[in-house]
Formats: C-alpha cells, sequence, structure tokens
C-alpha cells in the first residue's frame, strides 16, 4: 500500500477517533461545571475538600483534553508535526492524571461517604433555623428521592428546633418527608396527627420510612461507576490516539523526506547538459547507431578479422589443402585476385585493414 493512501486513511481514524475523544472531554468538563456551580447539587453545600478538588479536577481534565483534541486535529489536517509532537506530549500527561484522580475516587469512597453523613446529620440539626440553601436542597432530596432521614425519620429528633418541644415521637417533620402534604405559612413543619403542642405546622399523609443514606449511597455508588466508565473510555481512547499521532508523526516525516529528495534530484537534472525524454521511459544501452561509431553485432570488427587469419595460418601449416571436392583431382584452392569475386564487404566505418593484409598475403 502507498504511503499517501497509508497517510490518508490514518488521518481519517484520527480525526474520528479525536471528535469522540473531544465529546468526551466536554462531558468530563461539564461534570466538574455541575459539580462547581449547580445551585440545585448536593455536593454544592459540602465542605468536604476532596470533593471540591475531584470537581475542579473534572473541569480543569475536561477542558485539557477538549483543547488537545482540537491540537491533534489541526496538527493531522495540516500535516505539522510539531502540534502532534505537542499532542503526543499533552496526551500522555492527560492519561497520567486521569489515572490519579480515578485512583484518588477509589480510594477516597469510604472517605467521600463518611463525609457526607456528617454533613447532612448538620444540615438536620440546623433545619429549619433559617430558609437557608443547605435546607432547599435537603428538601429536595427527601421529597425527589422519597426519603426520610439520613437513617430513618427518627434522625429528626436530632434537630434543635423538635427538641424544645420535647416530643417523644417523629410525628413533626418536614414536609418533604410525606408524600402529601399542606404546608403552614413561613413554616417547613408538617404533622400527621394533629398536636395542639405545635401551633405552627402543616398536615401531611404518608410518611416516606426509608432512609436517605441508602439513597445517598446508591447515587454515590452509580456517579462513582460513571465516573470511573468515563475515564476508564477516555484512558482507552487516549491510547489509541497515541498510537495513531506516532504513526502520522512517522509518515509525515518520510513524506517531506520524500519530496526533499525529489527536489535535489530535479535540482543535479537541471544542471546536467542533457535530460531524459520523460516520454521516452528509460535510456536503452544495449543497441548503438553504428552511425556514431559504435559496432553493431551483425558487422565484423578488425580485431575478428585478425584472429581469423591467425587461425587460418594455423591450419594451413597442419592440414592438407583445401579442395571445392576431394574426389576430383583439382588444383589446391587459392584466392585470386583476378578472379570475378564480389570482394568482402564491411562497415564503411569499420578498419579492416588487417583481414586485407591477411587475404593478400595468401
Amino acid at each position: 500500500m502507498k504511503l499517501d493512501v497509508k497517510m490518508e486513511m490514518l488521518k481519517f481514524c484520527f480525526t474520528v477517533l479525536n471528535s469522540v475523544f473531544l465529546v468526551l472531554g466536554l462531558s468530563v468538563m461539564g461534570c466538574g461545571i455541575w459539580i462547581l456551580f449547580d445551585t440545585g447539587s448536593f455536593l454544592n453545600v459540602l465542605s468536604s475538600e476532596e470533593l471540591q478538588v475531584v470537581a475542579v479536577g473534572l473541569f480543569i481534565i475536561g477542558g485539557v483534553v477538549a483543547l488537545v483534541s482540537l491540537t491533534g486535529c489541526t496538527g493531522a489536517a495540516l500535516e505539522k508535526r510539531f502540534l502532534l509532537l505537542v499532542y503526543f506530549c499533552f496526551l500522555i500527561a492527560l492519561v497520567l492524571g486521569q489515572l490519579f484522580v480515578t485512583i484518588l475516587l477509589l480510594l477516597k469512597r469510604d472517605e467521600i461517604d463518611s463525609t457526607l453523613t456528617q454533613t447532612v446529620n448538620n444540615i438536620i440539626g440546623q433545619y429549619g433555623n433559617s430558609s437557608s440553601r443547605a435546607d432547599i436542597i435537603m428538601d429536595n432530596v427527601q421529597h425527589y428521592t422519597k426519603c426520610c432521614g439520613i437513617n430513618g425519620p427518627d434522625d429528626w429528633l436530632k434537630n434543635a428546633f423538635i427538641q424544645t418541644l420535647n416530643l417523644t415521637s417523629g410525628n413533626l417533620l418536614p414536609c418533604s418527608c410525606f408524600l402529601s402534604f399542606q404546608p403552614s405559612i413561613n413554616s417547613p413543619w408538617c404533622l400527621e396527627t394533629n398536636n395542639t403542642n405545635v401551633t405552627v405546622s402543616g398536615t401531611g399523609h404518608g410518611i416516606f420510612n426509608e432512609s436517605c443514606r441508602k439513597k445517598m449511597n446508591q447515587w454515590l455508588k452509580d456517579n462513582f461507576i460513571t465516573i470511573v466508565a468515563m475515564a476508564a473510555i477516555l484512558i482507552l481512547i487516549q491510547i489509541f490516539g497515541l498510537f495513531f499521532a506516532g504513526s502520522l508523526f512517522r509518515m509525515f516525516g518520510e513524506k517531506g523526506a520524500l519530496k526533499k529528495n525529489k527536489r535535489l534530484v530535479g535540482e543535479d537534472g537541471a544542471d546536467s547538459d542533457s535530460e531524459p525524454d520523460p516520454d521516452g521511459g528509460e535510456q536503452n544501452c544495449a543497441f548503438m547507431d553504428p552511425d556514431e561509431g559504435a559496432p553493431e553485432p551483425n558487422y565484423m570488427t578488425a580485431g575478428d578479422a585478425n584472429n581469423m587469419a591467425d587461425q587460418y595460418n594455423q591450419n594451413q601449416e597442419y592440414q592438407e589443402p583445401f579442395h571445392y571436392n576431394q574426389n576430383q583431382n583439382q588444383e589446391p584452392f587459392h584466392y585470386n585476385q583476378n578472379q570475378n569475386q564480389e570482394p568482402l564487404h564491411f562497415n564503411q566505418n569499420q578498419s579492416y585493414h588487417g583481414y586485407q593484409e591477411a587475404s593478400q598475403h595468401y
């Protein structure tokens, strides 16, 4: 397969690969943006430095991945080896960075779970004191995931407001813990049964008995699987990208060397006195024009004539004279210059003095 065909095939595969690479990089970048800036995200109220570092890391890695993929596409399209070299180096750094983040997530999984639990307990203890963002997020988590409390509804007995009421059962709960409710004005609390000790509360029906801990663990597990899967796919794509980038880098170098050699050959040909006919193919040196002084295969040279004369002289010393018909009594054959015979002709451009002298001698 020709070099140009291989190069075009690799460029196509490299472009498709980097397009997928770009989409996945933007997805990782979007996950980091969602964790950092989404006000409805539960992770936004966490004080865990590990989670914030992971979010920032995802954002940075996603942005760099997108930039590197664009660099690779540009280098392949313009056939720039320098851009491919930059792409190759950044890709190695990205692979190492993603491996680091993935290992960090796996090693810090228990710590992240513990941090989530502690954060939820703090939210439960301070719930209702003010309409903070943490209270809104807690209500959204309980309402949309259909859970109540970190370990169950009894966790709300730890709330500072409920403890002032000296309640022994978890009847007073946030309205988000009920399947259906009718909240009161300026109060996030609801009761399933009427209680005269609580004057400011709404009414609710159908308490969610499932704990939010289980829901959060499931959410964390699902997100870990997603993040690890995305990281594994990215690393696999990057390995293919390294292979294609290295192959294109080598092929671009070979193509440049061929162009340079052709240019040098063209310059040498221009300096020579004669140039080959481009339509005539290669020069045939097997046959030379006799008019130019070179002998044709069918002509006898002077050296051949001298050799024949010497051989004839030797044969005359050891053999009987040659007769036309040995059965007839005839004189030996002698060359007679007076006979009417056609002389032996040679090429006009050839020298036959040696053979002529030998003939006259005999």
